[in-house]
């Protein structure tokens, strides 16, 4: 007895439809508007310029900002 030793026919997968800008923007925007938030979070509350007073913010920070390179003390 032979058995059939063909290879099944391949299978093409549909074109993937680009996405329009209109639907990437907004949430390109909201997500740099994220990244700049908390990269001032990271790199600049402190001092004159600090939204909260007291240390707690660079506290929780503190080692992201080293990590990232900016100095604190």
């Amino acid at each position: 007895m032979a058995q059939s030793t063909a290879a099944p026919a391949p299978t093409t997968l549909p074109a993937a439809a680009p996405l329009p800008l209109k639907a990437i923007l907004p949430w390109a925007a909201f997500f740099g508007l994220l990244m700049l938030v908390l990269l001032y979070f990271v790199g600049a509350e402190q001092g004159a310029l600090a939204v909260f007073s007291g240390e707690g913010v660079h506290e929780w920070v503190h080692d992201g900002r080293h990590l990232l390179g900016f100095p604190c003390h």
